[in-house]
């Protein structure tokens, strides 16, 4: 568990540096914005590049994007170590509707809530789900439109993070077991 915990720092740290970079970056073009005359262009050609790197750089976008929301939903109030908010087993939200069918749907007269849940054993052992509040959002009814898809991105991307680790576990997993060399990968 430790080792996850330093990997993901380091992970941070770096991801903290590229930020700083693309920011320093950016406050250089903007000093030197010069108007360009507007002519017809072409669409953007998409280059294939290797799965492994377009992961990597999938993931290290998602992660930046995930502690800005978390930051901007103050989510930090309830769970202080950015580190640990993936820590949880499962993450969900209520009052807005997550399903295919219902997808971004609020549901009248209900309270937006980011809930985190987590196992923990009872009095005889037991392990049981809890449910923790993560961030409290008022009535669905008075929730504006953009709080509202920052919240349902902040909970899909935190999601896509887990996967990442759970894949992540699994590759480690895997690599630990000898494999006969008639397999077929």
């Amino acid at each position: 568990m430790s080792s996850s915990l330093d990997k993901l720092r380091a992970l941070t740290s770096r991801l903290e540096d590229k930020i700083e970079e693309k920011e320093k970056k950016s406050s250089v073009i903007s000093s030197e914005h010069k108007e360009v005359p507007k002519t017809k262009t072409k669409p953007p050609v998409k280059t294939v590049r290797k799965a492994d790197k377009n992961c990597d750089n999938v993931r290290e976008e998602n992660i930046v994007r995930v502690k800005e929301l978390y930051e901007k939903l103050k989510i930090f109030e309830k769970s202080p170590d950015f580190d640990k908010v993936f820590m949880y087993k499962a993450m969900n939200l209520s009052g807005i509707g997550l399903k295919e069918d219902d997808f971004g749907e609020v549901r009248e007269g209900k309270y937006i809530q980011v809930i985190a849940i987590t196992y923990e054993p009872d009095k005889h052992g037991k392990k049981k789900a809890k449910n923790i509040s993560l961030g409290y959002f008022g009535k669905a009814e008075t929730l504006e439109n953009k709080r509202k898809n920052e919240i349902i991105e902040f909970v899909l991307r935190w999601r896509y993070e887990k996967a990442f680790q759970n894949v992540e576990h699994y590759k480690d997993l895997i690599s630990r077991v000898e494999i006969p060399s008639d397999t077929l990968f």
